[in-house]
């Protein structure tokens, strides 16, 4: 018997539509734990713990195991790990950042840390001021996902990619940016549950993140048209998916 496929699979767009399950996207999870398939849910929000996210998705029927779960404050949190362990970061963020900070052994602090963390929320500008003077005075600057923008209560909202930018553009230091499309990202989601590339898909709704991030990895990839890539969209690209379905219900496990 051949092994199956290893898929990493973006959630909004594919999995789920705002607080919407997507139409057999219940079925392809359960296929995937039926036949034993390694697999993880990646995301680009860092807000909310694994727990949390699985909680939220459980309310909308779609049942997938904590430990299947991984996000760009996890992908953060290993790389942080990798490069100074033990170290002190200024982290604007909610709990699925700093629970994954504190997780590696960082104390969070505002003084004189090592690095500055920007992830997703409600920031003042007393807090961007702070990460300012910071990364300006010599602080490493991260951030979670480049996302410009996403969607929130009536309507767009600006995400960690705007809010790195203000930063950016005020201490003249450039952030690195640990979530998708970085390949990092899904080298990291591939070391988390000990798969290989060459044996790996990535599941996903948008072309310049998903598509990118795993075709940079060396995955091959599925685009889905359920989220905000059209068909027409895809031939302007200099990069390809491997494959291109209506949805993760045509995925075959």
């Amino acid at each position: 018997m051949t092994h199956p496929k290893n898929y990493l699979i973006d959630m909004d767009g594919v999995l789920v539509r705002g607080r919407t399950i997507i139409p057999g996207a219940d079925a392809f999870i359960q296929r995937l734990i039926d036949r034993e398939a390694q697999f993880l849910v990646l995301t680009n929000n860092p807000r909310y713990t694994p727990a949390d996210l699985a909680h939220r998705l459980g309310t909308m029927g779609l049942q997938v195991p904590t430990e299947r779960i991984f996000s760009s404050a996890m992908a953060t949190a290993r790389f942080l790990q990798s490069q100074k362990p033990e170290g002190t970061a200024f982290v604007l963020g909610e709990s699925g950042l700093t629970s994954a900070i504190h997780g590696i052994g960082y104390v969070i602090t505002d003084l004189d840390p090592d690095y500055v963390i920007l992830g997703e929320g409600s920031f003042d500008l007393e807090q961007l001021t702070k990460a300012i003077r910071l990364v300006a005075g010599g602080a490493h600057f991260l951030a979670t996902n480049p996302d410009p923008s996403g969607p929130g209560e009536g309507g767009t909202v600006p995400a960690c990619g705007a809010m790195a930018a203000f930063i950016e553009k005020a201490s003249g230091v450039s952030p690195y940016f640990v979530g998708k499309p970085n390949p990092l990202m899904m080298r990291t989601a591939l070391n988390f549950i000990d798969v290989h590339s060459e044996d790996t898909i990535m599941v996903g709704d948008t072309m310049a993140t998903d598509i990118k991030g795993g075709v940079e990895a060396g995955l091959q990839t599925i685009l889905v048209l359920t989220g905000v890539t059209r068909p027409e969209d895809v031939g302007r690209f200099p990069f390809q998916p491997t494959y291109i379905l209506d949805s993760v219900a045509d995925i075959v496990v």
